[in-house]
């Protein structure tokens, strides 16, 4: 059993961390948010520690590191905004612990050169949720890909509404999340260069605050891509069933079905890590380096190959 530390326990993506870290076998010691709406807890770890200021918490690692190997924490688990999972990090390193980060790992590429030297320093492992090279779905499609020496004509498309409230949110502001398309797009990024290697040409052709839109050239795939948190945007089948969320990936024209088994990648991917065989910082740089230039693209509008989304 390995004692853990969260970081972020208030937000929407952390029950998903409390409920890995149980099934796997471990225990939650710690956890921290400055918000207090966490009684989810209750239903995974109530005798966890629970702090709501970062340097009480600090405090309380620093006592259980001096205690020994059977009090100390061995991993902590970052599920905090993306503009502080960076610091984050840094922070899990110094106390002797494994980080286990949420996308993005962070928001720049040559921030992952100052956390490899971090990372040596301390003879710890930052390891990075990547869920979907996990999908079985998705793992086949890369088997299937593989052997082939030709290019796909793939089209991504992904939809998920959300209020008003996500603009004046840390999500809102492109220094904080990185934009729509990191925040909602990076997992994508990686699995289409996982499964169809690098990329070799990236055009954006709209850059809003609620959607981004454009075309990336793999080694084995041209993928015109769509991503939007605008309900506007949902195309009428899902409007008409009343869903928020619309996700689609085509590949020469078939569907990839894989809709279903999104809630369980996370325990599957905390065992892989205790496994040793998670992914590191250099498997998440490639996604990071195609949000980054997104980010800093200007667009070219409705020219080329847009995604058909974007006719007029």
């Amino acid at each position: 059993m390995r004692n853990f530390a969260l970081i972020g326990a208030a937000g929407y993506i952390a029950p998903r961390h409390m409920k890995a870290i149980k099934e796997t076998g471990n225990r939650l010691v710690a956890a921290l948010d400055k918000h207090d709406a966490v009684g989810i807890m209750d239903s995974y770890f109530p005798d966890s520690s629970f702090f709501v200021e970062f340097e009480r918490f600090d405090r309380h690692m620093e006592k259980l590191r001096r205690k020994g190997e059977e009090e100390r924490v061995h991993y902590v688990s970052i599920a905090s905004p993306n503009y502080l999972h960076d610091s984050h990090i840094r922070f899990a390193l110094r106390v002797g612990a494994d980080p286990i980060c949420e996308k993005p790992l962070v928001l720049n590429p040559w921030n992952l050169d100052a956390i490899a030297d971090l990372e040596k320093e301390n003879n710890n492992r930052v390891h990075s949720i990547l869920q979907l090279r996990l999908h079985p779905a998705i793992r086949a499609l890369k088997e299937k890909v593989a052997p082939n020496t030709g290019k796909y004509d793939v089209d991504l498309t992904y939809i998920t509404s959300r209020g008003l409230w996500y603009l004046v949110s840390w999500k809102g502001d492109v220094s904080k999340s990185g934009g729509v398309a990191t925040n909602i797009g990076i997992h994508f990024f990686d699995m289409l260069q996982w499964v169809f290697g690098r990329v070799q040409h990236l055009t954006v052709h709209v850059s809003e605050p609620t959607k981004v839109a454009g075309y990336l050239e793999f080694e084995k795939a041209r993928v015109r891509w769509f991503l939007s948190i605008d309900r506007s945007d949902l195309p009428e089948t899902a409007v008409e069933t009343r869903k928020t969320t619309y996700r689609s990936v085509t590949v020469n024209g078939e569907e990839l079905e894989f809709s279903e088994g999104f809630t369980d990648l996370h325990t599957v991917s905390y065992a892989e890590i205790l496994k040793g065989t998670g992914f590191g910082l250099e498997d998440v740089r490639p996604s990071i380096e195609i949000a980054y230039q997104i980010r800093n693209a200007v667009p070219v509008g409705r020219k080329g190959e847009y995604h058909p989304f974007l006719a007029p």
